[in-house]
């Protein structure tokens, strides 16, 4: 009976780490369809999906330690390769959407990359 409230315990942080890669997921499929614009749309997508998907690849790593007794690695090389990867896919997209000419929200206050593709642009042409 030595081992039963450390069941417990991992059985909380399984469901609880499942529960918020699963908030998550869903808070990010409503900001791709409620967001008014590409930044914002791809902000919701790539911030959201890593995050739902490391908290569920976190909960499949503990289920498979506490009912199984075994330690993956590959889990931790997933969660590790989507924190990495997920960013950086979102931030060239948004710059090659940018550079493409695809415009922001009218209701948009400020455009700091503005001045720097300009400025990138003029000497180019030089």
């Amino acid at each position: 009976m030595s081992g039963t409230w450390i069941d417990v315990v991992l059985d909380l942080v399984i469901c609880l780490s499942l529960l918020i890669g699963t908030f998550f997921i869903l808070s990010g499929s409503i900001g791709i369809l409620r967001f008014p614009d590409v930044y914002a749309r791809l902000h919701a997508a790539t911030k959201s999906s890593t995050l739902g998907v490391a908290g569920i690849m976190i909960g499949a790593f503990f289920y498979l330690y506490a009912e199984y007794d075994i330690v993956s690695g590959k889990l931790l090389l997933a969660i590790v390769f989507a924190l990495l990867t997920a960013p950086v896919s979102g931030h060239m997209i948004a710059r090659a959407a940018y550079r493409s000419g695809v415009p922001l929200w009218e209701k948009s206050v400020k455009d700091d990359y503005y001045a720097e593709v300009q400025h990138k642009r003029q000497k180019q042409k030089q």
